[in-house]
């Protein structure tokens, strides 16, 4: 999926969380996405705010009455307000820290409502001039907010409601019977940038998805579902490392099936896939929901994370091992067994990298597989 600099909270408010809804269940982590693009830059931001403040302040001096003397106040007060709020948003953002999604997302509707208000109040003074520039800047905020919102279809169409709205509602009552084509025209034009913004939101998705996707598989084993070794160095390297600065020490077990070979041998390696799934199923239940477990490769896996009951160390490799030797039913008529050898690594900050730990601990494995056929020569 696609990587953003900076995270963006979820808005947890009602209201914010309805105009956000993209239009079908989506999980957290494109959830989190579409709110970044909903904050864009400041570059595209200006632009918007250029075009309104700029139409207000020119329509108030044309017109220094107090009705565009008050949208003039209240694009500079929303557009300041937003500004500020978006400078905060991604200063927070960049920190990790919750960002005041709730309050951009409401303050939105009210800049459109501040650009249909001097619509409004530009038709129905009677000036051709303020109407046509009101009208046009409207029509130009339209096209901003369809392409730069459509992760929120609500919003947009809200928007464009408030924003063009009140051009319809201008039109009846300035008395002037060529602006009553708006009414036929603005409710197209809010329905046709609806449909838009709705369909480039099932397009993001869906690619937001299939990145999703993408990655879920270059990170997990085909076979057993668990983490592949890439998945694993990259999970881990935020997970245990972090934990590890912080003070923390975590075991990471490297596990290698004794037998395995003689399996595959034995009855072909269809059964053999079928054992090194039992394997991962009985290893997953066995570390937790919260552990990294992966498959390294082979009839090698680690175990590391927020292991459940593996304070000691020991003892989880005991139960480990004590759960890979119990027989597994590959088939009707087919049971196998087969032994494991597992080493064992701290995760310390004195030895932060995660390539060292897991050789650490590859190397550990060796001597307890070393160690075992040295006895069985004996």
């Amino acid at each position: 999926m696609t990587n953003y600099p900076e995270t963006f909270s979820l808005p947890q408010g009602r209201l914010a969380t309805w105009l956000l809804y993209p239009g079908r269940d989506t999980p957290p982590e494109i959830r989190v996405a579409l709110v970044a693009t909903l904050f864009g830059t400041l570059p595209i931001f200006f632009g918007g705010v250029f075009n309104t403040i700029a139409v207000a302040w020119v329509l108030a001096y044309r017109h220094p009455s107090p009705p565009f003397r008050f949208w003039l106040i209240s694009e500079v007060l929303v557009c300041a307000v937003r500004l500020v709020i978006l400078i905060v948003a991604h200063r927070r953002a960049r920190q990790g820290r919750p960002t005041p999604t709730d309050i951009y997302l409401l303050l939105a509707p009210l800049w459109g409502a501040t650009v249909g208000y001097g619509a409004l109040i530009s038709a129905t003074s009677g000036d051709w001039v303020a109407a046509t520039l009101s009208f046009l800047s409207a029509a130009a905020m339209v096209g901003g907010i369809c392409f730069r919102n459509f992760a929120a279809p609500r919003l947009v169409a809200i928007m464009i409601f408030l924003s063009l709205g009140p051009c319809c509602v201008g039109a009846v009552l300035s008395g002037e019977r060529v602006l009553l084509l708006t009414l036929v025209q603005i409710p197209f034009y809010l329905f046709a940038m609806s449909v838009a913004a709705r369909k480039l939101n099932v397009m993001l998705i869906s690619t937001m998805e299939a990145e999703r996707e993408n990655d879920r598989r270059a990170r997990h084993d085909g076979l057993t579902g668990l983490l592949n070794r890439a998945g694993f160095f990259h999970a881990a390297t935020h997970e245990l490392v972090g934990a590890a600065r912080a003070g923390g020490k975590t075991p990471l077990f490297y596990i290698d099936l004794d037998g395995f070979k003689a399996v595959n041998d034995a009855y072909g390696h269809e059964f053999g896939d079928r054992l090194l799934v039992q394997v991962a199923t009985r290893l997953r239940q066995l570390a937790g929901a919260n552990a990294l477990v992966a498959r390294m490769g082979g009839d090698e896996f680690v175990i590391a994370g927020e292991v459940s009951n593996a304070r000691e160390p020991d003892a989880f490799a005991s139960r480990a091992i004590g759960e890979i030797e119990r027989p597994f039913q590959l088939a009707a008529n087919v049971t196998v067994h087969v032994g494991a050898s597992i080493g064992v690594a701290a995760v310390t900050d004195d030895a932060n990298t995660i390539d060292k730990i897991v050789a650490v601990a590859d190397a550990a494995m060796y001597e307890v597989k070393r160690q075992k056929k040295s006895m069985a020569v004996a």
